[in-house]
């Protein structure tokens, strides 16, 4: 490696502790503006054209949000139709509605899977909180289980959402590094899923089994109450709590008549856009160029074309059905825009921050050190991830950051191995989730955790995630 090549390297270096440095000190920089101050000091310092500097910050923001800020946009509303018309209720409580008691771990991680298909983590569990309340309650009144019941229950929900949420489309954290590192979507979404899986198990259902007698959590009453819509538990009969759960399990989160939503149509909503991007991988790999069919899915698959079919068969077949009403819909899908606005500017100021990286010859400084130092790309990403988001409190800044400075090392290395990286920087992103993440927060007042059962469950949670999901990259990138 020449001199300049250090000297970019430094730069880097010094721009990562720069924007852990604003984003923590007192200062309390939004990482949108700490992105955006870190992009124009790196373009300065590698002695970027003062004309140009602009032009990259712009491309990059526009650009990104082009592709991916609109196709977010559109899997916000979705969850918020989903949620609003009480769809995700009827999913989750067709999937537990009839489990035993060992076995209900694994149906919520089942209902947390489907769910969490369109919904943000934070999104998402609070959507499944009435369900693991109430189901908690049965078994709390039972003594169906050793330990906190909640636990036992909370451990599967925290470690679909939050594995779907850090690595499989269309989640932004995702599609931010698809779009970076040039991967194929649907081959993303097939090795996304298949690490998916025994990551959520390992994560979910074996350490919650592990973790839960441990461990003396029971939320709030009061709590428990409102999202179960009954009494107080320390109020009622055990046969009246049993009762109330069954009964009022969906009344927190649904706001239209759940009697109305066919259980169908809700599946469909949820599955719709997957379904789209993966029959247009199929049919890359299985038409030729000139087929009709291909050209036809090759755009129903666009993700944001694929988004917008999900939402509009959500809107008429779930908002519409409802008893919300045209207006009531309208105010839901206006109060969902608000719910992103700052993750919309954040993937902005990573994609400014990646323009800048490429434009500057730093993307071309790492690929050149990591190649001398034979690092594999994969713990590289995940660990470049892993840092940013562990340091910055945010997981969208530690994949479009990690996005940037593994994209020229990403070039030339095949769907499949490109697929890889885009999961194993997600799963980085996953990892050691603590005080300054907002889901970290979430989880322990919910439930009315200490620190250090918080730390014992949500971040353990989240860490074997994102250890499982490097460790089913690297298996699968052996036999790519």
């Amino acid at each position: 490696m020449t001199g300049h090549t250090w000297t970019l390297l430094a730069i880097l270096a010094a721009a990562i502790a720069a924007l852990i440095l604003l984003i923590n000190s007192r200062l309390r920089f939004h990482p949108f503006v700490a992105l955006m101050v870190v992009s124009i000091g790196v373009a300065l310092a590698a002695g970027q054209p003062s004309d140009k500097i602009a032009e990259s910050l712009e491309e990059g923001a526009g650009g990104i949000l082009g592709n991916v800020g609109v196709t977010l946009a559109f899997g916000a509303m979705l969850g918020r139709l989903l949620a609003s018309s009480g769809a995700t209720d009827r999913i989750a409580r067709l999937i537990v509605d009839r489990a035993g008691a060992r076995s209900l771990p694994w149906y919520v991680a089942g209902a947390a899977f489907v769910i969490g298909i369109p919904m943000f983590f934070e999104i998402g569990l609070i959507v499944l909180l009435p369900l693991v309340f109430s189901v908690a309650q049965r078994l709390r009144t039972t003594h169906g289980v050793k330990g906190s019941p909640y636990v036992y229950l909370a451990a599967p929900a925290i470690a679909a959402l939050s594995t779907l949420h850090g690595m499989v489309p269309p989640h932004p954290g995702p599609l931010i590094a698809v779009d970076g590192l040039h991967a194929s979507l649907g081959t993303t979404i097939l090795v996304g899923l298949v690490c998916a899986i025994p990551t959520i198990i390992v994560a979910g259902p074996v350490y919650g089994r592990w973790i839960a007698p441990r461990l003396d959590v029971y939320p709030d009453r009061e709590l428990v109450a409102q999202f179960t819509g009954g009494a107080p538990s320390g109020s009622t009969s055990a046969g009246q709590a049993q009762e109330s759960g069954e009964e009022r399990s969906g009344a927190a989160p649904a706001a239209g008549d759940l009697g109305k939503v066919p259980t169908g149509w809700a599946l469909a909503a949820v599955l719709v856009p997957v379904a789209l991007m993966l029959l247009r991988t199929l049919a890359e790999l299985m038409t030729d160029e000139s087929s009709p069919v291909r050209h036809v899915l090759s755009f129903t698959g666009e993700p944001v074309v694929a988004m917008l079919a999900g939402f509009l068969f959500a809107l008429f077949a779930l908002g519409y059905r409802s008893d919300m009403g045209a207006d009531k819909v309208r105010t839901a899908l206006t109060d969902s825009m608000k719910s992103i606005a700052g993750i919309l500017l954040i993937i902005a100021g990573g994609g400014a921050f990646n323009q800048v990286l490429e434009d500057s010859g730093i993307g071309k400084a790492v690929e050149s050190a990591a190649s001398g130092a034979h690092i594999n790309v994969l713990v590289l990403g995940w660990f470049v991830a892993l840092l940013l988001s562990f340091s910055t409190g945010s997981a969208t800044v530690g994949i479009v950051a990690a996005t940037g400075i593994l994209a020229p090392m990403a070039q030339g290395g095949g769907d499949l191995r490109t697929a890889l990286l885009v999961v194993a920087i997600g799963a980085g992103s996953i990892g050691l989730n603590y005080v300054n993440h907002a889901g970290f927060w979430l989880v322990k007042e919910s439930f009315g955790m200490t620190l250090g059962q918080a730390t014992k469950s949500h971040t353990a949670i989240q860490t074997i995630v994102s250890v499982c999901g490097l460790l089913m990259a690297l298996l699968i990138s052996v036999f790519a």
